[in-house]
């Protein structure tokens, strides 16, 4: 590539600015040659001629650079190939930047693809870079080459996204309305830098397993540990196509079973008390806040400011065994900072199993049957403290690139563009 300031600055591989003149609008336009000695080598048998047929210019669009407008003009020579045995007997100088009749650079199609793998589709049409046909095409062939098939993982997490807004169908039999979702689950690389690995339609066994199976023998011993939420459905498309993987339930997911358990309870004795629904008027209601919050972000005196009240508003107590059995669950979680000792689990357990059974509440007794049949998974969190909080971030760039593209009718290129977002830290991205 040639030195000189002015090629250097234009930065198109391949190509020497022969001049840069200014057009009556104030358009800058740079007239660019080849700079490639292979660029008069004949596509068909390799051998470089020297035969001038004609000279020809072309108006490639480029990427905008500063506040004018930019237009090259690409002057190239078509030769005569004087290899008699070769079956062509003309081309025209090509580099990998401007191949033969391409009406747009290499780098322009790259950085409409950024944009768009950004987000920032509309911003492609408004600069009228490319129109939407070219400008797609451009974003896929940018996937293809930087979003190869997932590598082996050694801990995998596993959810769901829902796809589109729910619908209702109505039964032309029975009347009945039946509500339609269409979900997505998401594989998440969540010991390594892949991001999402890619995207399964629907949440049910088999569709996770066939995902999971397609990857190859290979791919599936690499798996050592799984995190989920405690999804039944999911635990066992894991146990059928990943039986060495350990299952870890994601501890957020059995917080939010037991502050649900709460304000159940909650509601129900506001109801039995005043047989209504809880008022801004009720002390249990004023502070079902505080009751959802955890002990330890709680103030002294908003501490007992919260338990004076309940203590009046329910003399039976059930309110607050159910805010101290949500707290001994949260005590048995926290055993994943301290090592996961197998006294210190045990001790924590047998307490929560006993607040649950003691209080005789419903709820209660629900949530320490999930915990139950949720054990060995819930046990793999203590020992190993693995999280899926890496796949719900990943839900949340799914769920924000749909809504900037307003919502996707072609699936596949809604896997694409999600894809993509949710893989950038793997690459250097710049949007100019």
């Amino acid at each position: 590539m040639s030195s000189d300031s002015t090629t250097v600055l234009f930065g198109l591989p391949g190509v020497r600015v022969k001049k840069v003149a200014c057009a009556a609008d104030g358009a800058r336009v740079v007239h660019v040659v080849p700079d490639d000695e292979a660029a008069a080598a004949c596509p068909q048998c390799g051998v470089v001629s020297t035969s001038v047929r004609q000279r020809r210019t072309s108006r490639p669009r480029d990427v905008p650079y500063g506040e004018q407008p930019l237009r090259v003009r690409w002057h190239k020579v078509q030769y005569a190939c004087q290899q008699d045995a070769c079956p062509r007997k003309a081309f025209t100088e090509q580099i990998d930047e401007l191949p033969a009749g391409a009406r747009v650079t290499g780098r322009l199609r790259r950085h409409v693809a950024t944009r768009i793998g950004e987000g920032l589709p509309v911003s492609v049409a408004g600069a009228g870079l490319l129109g939407w046909p070219a400008a797609h095409d451009a974003f896929v062939a940018a996937v293809v080459e930087q979003l190869p098939e997932p590598e082996p993982v050694r801990v995998l997490g596993i959810d769901e996204t829902r796809r589109g807004k729910p619908r209702w169908a109505r039964d032309a039999g029975s009347g009945t309305w039946t509500k339609l979702e269409t979900f997505e689950t998401n594989f998440v690389d969540l010991a390594g830098t892949q991001g999402l690995l890619g995207q399964a339609s629907g949440r049910t066994k088999a569709n996770v397993v066939a995902w999971l199976t397609d990857r190859g023998q290979a791919w599936t011993d690499a798996v050592e540990v799984v995190a989920m939420d405690p999804c039944a459905t999911y635990r066992a498309a894991v146990a059928e196509a990943l039986p060495r993987a350990r299952i870890v339930a994601d501890h957020f997911h059995l917080v939010r079973l037991a502050n649900q358990a709460l304000t159940d309870v909650r509601r129900r004795v506001t109801w039995i008390t005043h047989g209504r629904r809880g008022r801004a008027s009720d002390p249990e209601w004023a502070q079902r806040r505080r009751l959802l919050r955890g002990y330890e972000r709680l103030t002294g005196e908003q501490f007992r400011r919260m338990w004076n009240d309940l203590v009046d508003a329910d003399p039976s107590g059930r309110i607050l065994t159910a805010w101290i059995t949500k707290e001994e669950l949260r005590r048995l979680l926290a055993c994943a900072r301290t090592g996961g000792h197998r006294q210190e689990i045990s001790a924590r357990l047998h307490r929560f199993n006993a607040w649950c059974a003691d209080s005789r509440l419903p709820e209660l007794e629900r949530l320490a049957g999930t915990i139950e049949a949720w054990w060995p998974e819930v046990l793999g969190f203590l020992q190993t403290g693995i999280t899926n909080a890496g796949t719900e971030a990943t839900n949340r760039t799914v769920k924000t690139a749909a809504r900037t593209a307003y919502g996707f009718r072609n699936l596949e290129n809604q896997r694409r563009r999600v894809r993509f977002a949710c893989t950038r830290r793997n690459r250097r991205v710049t949007v100019c």
